[in-house]
C-alpha cells in the first residue's frame, strides 16, 4: 500500500507511477532529453534551467548524493522541509511538461514517450520520501502537510493528464505506432502509456476535465482524512493491571505487553495495542474470555466508534465521488475502471474465482466450529463461539488434534534467524548476497536497518534493502514494502534498484530476543518476495516497472512456503536456548496441521474481498457503510463466528487510496499462480531447483510490466495457472 500523498498521485490511473516514476525516485539523471532541450525556445528554457537550479538547491529534490548511486537523505525529511519542496518540484515538473507539448518538432518516441519517462525526478523524489514519513513515522505535523499538499499535488497530477497539447503528441504517435519501427518494449510503453492517460481523463472535454479534477482533489483529501483517523485508532492499547488477567499467555507475549506498556507510561501494567500484530496473540491464547471480547471488539470497530475517528462519513462519500468518476471516464462502475489495466480485466472473473472457492471455505468454518463447541462443551464452559473465542478454540483444537502448540514454535523463530533465513533463500534461488551497511548511510529511524546487495558469482552491486521491523506509534499497521528508486537503462546509465520492508512486529523485553510466530515468519518472507521483484529487476523504462495489481501479489506470495523447507529449518529456525533445528517429528505436525483453520483464513479474507467487489459495483456509489457491510454479509452466507479480516470502517487497502479499491481479490488471484508454482518447485524434488529458479528470475521477475504477465506467465509454466492447485494448498475438494 502507498501513503495518502502517494495515493493522492494514484487518482488519474498511476500515471505518476507508470510515466514519472513517482515512486522510484532517480539518483542524477537529466532533466530533460537533449532533443527536447534543443527544441525549446531560449527564454523557456531559461527558465527550465532557473526553476531546475531552485530544485537542486533543496535537499529533498536534490539528486540523491552518497554511495550506491545516492541514497535518500532521511537526515533532511522533517515535515517543515516539505511544502517548498513539493512547491518547487510541481514548478518545475510543469515546465518540463510544457517544453514537452509545446515542442515544435513533430512528435517521435524520443522526445515524447521518453521525454515523458525522464521528467517529474525532482518531485518525484520529495513524494517518495513523504510517502515513507506518514507510513512509518507520521506526526501531527506530517498529518498537516498530507491534509494540506494532497489535493495540491492532484492538482498537479490532473493538469498533465488534462494538457491537451501532450496528448495530442501521445496519440498521434499511438495512431502511427505501426510505422514507428519500435521494438516490442517500447511499443509496449507508448501503448500503455496512451492507455493510461485516456483512462485517467484526457480524452475528456474541458468541461469533464475541470469536474473530474474536483473529484480527484475531493478524493485526495478524503483520503488522507481516513488514514489519519485509522491511525489515531490503532494507536489506542487496551491496558492490564492484574497479571492474573494474563492467563494463558505465553512468558514472551507478556514481556512484549509490558514493554509496550513502559512504552506508553505505565511501567507496571500491560498493554495490547489495537494493531493485529499485539491483537491476534492475544485473542489466541488469553483464557479470560471477557478480556478477548473487550480487545476484539476495540480491534473490529477501528473507525465505528461514532466519535472524532468515526470513518463512516468518509467511506460513503469516498465511494460516491469513485462512482461519479467512473461514469465520467466512461465505465459502468469504478470496478470496471480499476481493473481495466489488471490480469482478470472484468470484475466478473474476480468474483468467479472467489465464488469458486468461498463455498468450501464455508463448509470447512461450519466443521471447524463444530469441533471447537465440543471442546467448549465438553468443558461445561456454558458458551456458544463467537468469534472472539474463534482463535482461542482453534488453537485449543491445534493442540488436541495435531499435538501442536504455537508456543512450540516459536522459540525456533527468532527475528534475525529469519531475517538472515530470507536473505539464504534469495542467495539460493536467485544468487543474491546481503551484507549489512547499516550506519553507513541515513535511515528514517533507528530501528532501520541496511543492507548492500550483490550478485554472488560476479560481486557486482545491486541495490540496497532497508529493513524496519517493530511496531510504533505513529507508524501504519500491518507490513509492506516499499520501491525508493527502481532499475532503468533507457538514458544510456543503469540505475540500480533500493527498496525496504516494513514490519510490525512486537519488540521484546530489553535484552531479550524477539520471538515471532510461523504466520509472522511468512509474513516476513512474503514482503521480502516484494522487495526481490523490486532488486531484481532489469526493466529498461520506469513506466514498465511496475506489473498488474492481481500479478504483483503472485512473487511475495510463492516466497511464503520456503519458511517450512528443510533448507530453512536446518539452517536457522534453531531454538533461541539450545540451539537445536527444529525435530522433524515438529514440522511433520507443523505439516499436518497445514490446512488446519484455513476454513478460518479463508472466509475473513475472502468475504473482505466479496464485499470490497460489491461495494464498487454499485453505479451510483450511494452507500451506508454499516449497512450496507451487514447486508452484503448476509447476501453471501458469512459465518456469524467470523468477522471480516478488515472491516470497512478501517479498511486501508480500499480508503486511504485507490490502489488496492475493487482489487482485494488479488491475493486470491495471485496466489492461484503462487500455489500452482510452488508445486512446480515440489515436483522438481529441490526446492531450490536451479532451472526453476532461473525461470522465476528471468520471466516472472526481472522483466517487470514490459510483457503481457498472463502470457509470461505461461512461458514460465507451459500453461495458464491451475485453480485445483489453490484449492489443494488450502486443503479444499478440487471438485
Amino acid at each position: 500500500m502507498k501513503s495518502p500523498l502517494a495515493a493522492a498521485l494514484l487518482n488519474t490511473a498511476l500515471l505518476n507511477v507508470a510515466l514519472w516514476g513517482a515512486l522510484v525516485p532517480l539518483a542524477g539523471c537529466a532533466t530533460m532529453t537533449e532533443e527536447t532541450a534543443a527544441a525549446a525556445p531560449s527564454a523557456a528554457q531559461a527558465e527550465l534551467e532557473r526553476l531546475t537550479a531552485a530544485a537542486e538547491a533543496h535537499p529533498l529534490l536534490a539528486a540523491w548524493q552518497g554511495p550506491y548511486g545516492g541514497v535518500p537523505p532521511w537526515n533532511e525529511a522533517q515535515p517543515a522541509a516539505f511544502p517548498a519542496a513539493f512547491e518547487r518540484g510541481i514548478a518545475l515538473r510543469q515546465a518540463e511538461i510544457d517544453a514537452i507539448a509545446s515542442n515544435p518538432a513533430p512528435a517521435t518516441f524520443a522526445n515524447t514517450i521518453e521525454a515523458l519517462q525522464n521528467a517529474g525526478r525532482h518531485l518525484s523524489r520529495a513524494e517518495l520520501m513523504f510517502a515513507v514519513v506518514t507510513a512509518n513515522v507520521s506526526t501531527p505535523e506530517a498529518q498537516a502537510v498530507d491534509r494540506e499538499w494532497s489535493p495540491r499535488l492532484s492538482a498537479a497530477e490532473d493538469a498533465i493528464t488534462f494538457n491537451r497539447a501532450l496528448f495530442q503528441r501521445i496519440d498521434a504517435l499511438f495512431q502511427n505506432r505501426a510505422a514507428l519501427g519500435l521494438n516490442a518494449e517500447q511499443l509496449r510503453l507508448l501503448e500503455r502509456t496512451h492507455a493510461q492517460f485516456v483512462r485517467a481523463g484526457a480524452a475528456l472535454t474541458p468541461a469533464q476535465q475541470e469536474e473530474l479534477g474536483r473529484i480527484n482533489g475531493e478524493l485526495a483529501v478524503k483520503f488522507t482524512e481516513f488514514n489519519a483517523k485509522v491511525l489515531a485508532d490503532e494507536d489506542s492499547a487496551i491496558f492490564i493491571t492484574r497479571e492474573a488477567d494474563l492467563a494463558g499467555l505465553p512468558d514472551s507475549l507478556r514481556a512484549a505487553y509490558a514493554a509496550a506498556a513502559t512504552e506508553r507510561g505505565q511501567s507496571g501494567q500491560w498493554a495490547v495495542v489495537n494493531t493485529r500484530s499485539s491483537v491476534d496473540p492475544f485473542l489466541t491464547f488469553s483464557s479470560n474470555r471477557a478480556l478477548r471480547e473487550q480487545v476484539w471488539r476495540a480491534f473490529k470497530n477501528r473507525g465505528d466508534n461514532g466519535g472524532a475517528n468515526d470513518t463512516n462519513g468518509l467511506i460513503a462519500d469516498i465511494v460516491r465521488l469513485r462512482a461519479e468518476r467512473a461514469r465520467l471516464l466512461g465505465f459502468p462502475t469504478h470496478a470496471h475502471w480499476r481493473m481495466a489495466d489488471t490480469m482478470a480485466q472484468d470484475p466478473a472473473r474476480a468474483q468467479a474465482l472467489m465464488m469458486r472457492v468461498w463455498p468450501a471455505a464455508v463448509a470447512r468454518v461450519r466443521e471447524e466450529v463444530a469441533d471447537m463447541q465440543r471442546i467448549a462443551d465438553r468443558e461445561r464452559a456454558r458458551i456458544t463461539i463467537e468469534p472472539w473465542d474463534y482463535l482461542y478454540y482453534a488453537e485449543r483444537v491445534r493442540r488436541e488434534r495435531y499435538n501442536l502448540d504455537q508456543n512450540e514454535l516459536k522459540p525456533y523463530f527468532e527475528l534475525n534467524n529469519m531475517i538472515n533465513a530470507a536473505f539464504y533463500m534469495a542467495g539460493e534461488l536467485y544468487g543474491l548476497d546481503f551484507v549489512e551497511v547499516t550506519g553507513s548511510v541515513p535511515v528514517f529511524h533507528p530501528d532501520v536497518r541496511v543492507w548492500e546487495v550483490r550478485n554472488r558469482a560476479t560481486n557486482d552491486y545491486v541495490g540496497l534493502f532497508y529493513g524496519d521491523y517493530f511496531a510504533r506509534s505513529g507508524k501504519r499497521s500491518g507490513a509492506w514494502a516499499q520501491g525508493y528508486r527502481g532499475h532503468e537503462t533507457f538514458t544510456g546509465a543503469t540505475i540500480t534498484p533500493i527498496t525496504s520492508n516494513n514490519n510490525n512486529f512486537v519488540r521484546g523485553a530489553p535484552g531479550e530476543p524477539v520471538l515471532i510466530s510461523l504466520d509472522d515468519a511468512e509474513t516476513l518472507f512474503h514482503e521480502f518476495g516484494h522487495a526481490l521483484h523490486g532488486l531484481l529487476s532489469q526493466v529498461n523504462y520506469p513506466g514498465l516497472a511496475f506489473t498488474p495489481r492481481d500479478y504483483v501479489e503472485f512473487p511475495s506470495q510463492v516466497h511464503e512456503h520456503w519458511v517450512l523447507t528443510r533448507p530453512i529449518l536446518d539452517r536457522f529456525a534453531r531454538h533461541y536456548q539450545t540451539g537445536a533445528a527444529m525435530p522433524e517429528a515438529l514440522v511433520e505436525r507443523v505439516r499436518n496441521a497445514s490446512t488446519f483453520n484455513q476454513g478460518y483464513a479463508t472466509v475473513e479474507y475472502l468475504a473482505a474481498a466479496l464485499v470490497d467487489m460489491e461495494l464498487h459495483l454499485k453505479a451510483d456509489g450511494v452507500v451506508d457503510a454499516d449497512a450496507f457491510e451487514r447486508e452484503s454479509l448476509a447476501r453471501i452466507g458469512m459465518p456469524r463466528e467470523i468477522a471480516l479480516r478488515h472491516r470497512l470502517p478501517h479498511f486501508l487497502h480500499l480508503f486511504s487510496s485507490d490502489s488496492y479499491s475493487a482489487g482485494y481479490y488479488s491475493y486470491l488471484w495471485s496466489e492461484t499462480m503462487d500455489a500452482d508454482t510452488w508445486e512446480m518447485f515440489e515436483a522438481s524434488g529441490n526446492v531450490f531447483d536451479p532451472t526453476v529458479a532461473a525461470g522465476m528470475r528471468d520471466i516472472i521477475l526481472a522483466p517487470g510490466n514490459s510483457s503481457d504477465r498472463a502470457e509470461a506467465y505461461r512461458q514460465f509454466r507451459g500453461r495458464d495457472p491451475d485453480v485445483a492447485a489453490l484449492l489443494r494448498v488450502r486443503g479444499f475438494p478440487t471438485e
